[in-house]
């Protein structure tokens, strides 16, 4: 019976990790697609011979897309949102989720604020009320309309203060003792045990900051404040490449609007391909160990 059972085991294990490594590679093929087709001539191209490696490689289209102000301005402007963005999550989700871990004796009427906070992943106001608090409060055309709306996303907090409840409870009862207050608990003992979940909702809180563009485009008023993603999106969708100059045009018919379009959404999604592995260690520990508990 053991045996059978062996047998089926590793014939299952087979076909999982068949299955998982074609998805794999389902995924990569588009990127590599793209690459290969941001380092080839623009006649090779439109002749459709490019698939997964560049055909009479040239870098002609990342000179163009590095030379472009408006690029270069879109990036600066997304990573100052990534820095700024990432830094507010993570303080707002850690504040919030350590008392949000504790049991209701603790913390009086925290079933009622935990659904509060739920609330507000199943409805919101819609768009038009949340374009008109950003108007109202002044901050349209701003780093901060990018940054505030998002400042506490509740899934994080789930998350963390799923782990922060798994915690052994005699490290804080211990600490209590010693004299510490809650923040020196949550600082010096929460925090350094939580590693693996911390990492995983900053890999969260990265990725949803890059990778967004509506809002930018929704709440900036000028295309000059536009982060990567926006400035993307008006490229791609809007079929054409920004010339800012005769000398960008020059280029341009050198390089071809598909290629330098294939450049920039290769180098839109660079930073994150260079921060996920070193969190991606932490991703599946932090995920699986801070969803255990309601």
């Amino acid at each position: 019976m053991a045996g059978k059972i062996s047998i089926y085991w590793r014939i299952f294990s087979i076909l999982n990790y068949g299955f998982m490594t074609v998805l794999a590679v389902l995924c990569v093929l588009p990127l590599v697609h793209l690459f290969a087709i941001s380092l080839s001539s623009d006649a090779t191209v439109a002749a459709g011979k490019v698939f997964l490696w560049p055909i009479e490689f040239t870098l002609k289209s990342y000179d163009f897309v590095l030379g472009q102000s408006a690029f270069l301005k879109s990036m600066g402007i997304s990573l100052q949102r990534v820095a700024l963005g990432v830094l507010i999550n993570m303080l707002l989700t850690i504040l919030v989720a350590y008392p949000l871990s504790k049991d209701a004796a603790t913390l009086k009427g925290r079933t009622i604020y935990v659904w509060i906070f739920v609330f507000t992943m199943l409805f919101s106001g819609g768009i038009i009320p949340m374009y008109m608090t950003i108007r109202a409060l002044g901050i349209l055309d701003t780093i901060w309309a990018l940054v505030l709306p998002a400042a506490v996303p509740v899934f994080n907090v789930v998350i963390l203060l799923n782990f922060f409840r798994n915690l052994p409870k005699e490290l804080e009862e211990a600490a209590l003792m010693d004299g510490a207050g809650h923040l020196r608990i949550l600082w010096s003992i929460f925090v350094p045990l939580s590693a693996p979940s911390i990492a995983t909702v900053t890999l969260f809180a990265i990725v949803g900051h890059w990778n967004s563009w509506f809002d930018g485009i929704l709440f900036m008023n000028s295309p000059d404040n536009y982060p990567m993603q926006s400035y993307l999106y008006t490229v791609v969708v809007g079929m054409s490449t920004i010339i800012n100059s005769s000398t960008d045009l020059e280029v341009l018919l050198m390089v071809s609007d598909r290629t330098a379009k294939a450049a920039q959404l290769f180098v839109g999604a660079l930073p994150v391909l260079l921060v996920y592995p070193f969190l991606q260690k932490h991703f599946t520990k932090g995920i699986v160990l801070g969803s255990v508990k309601g």
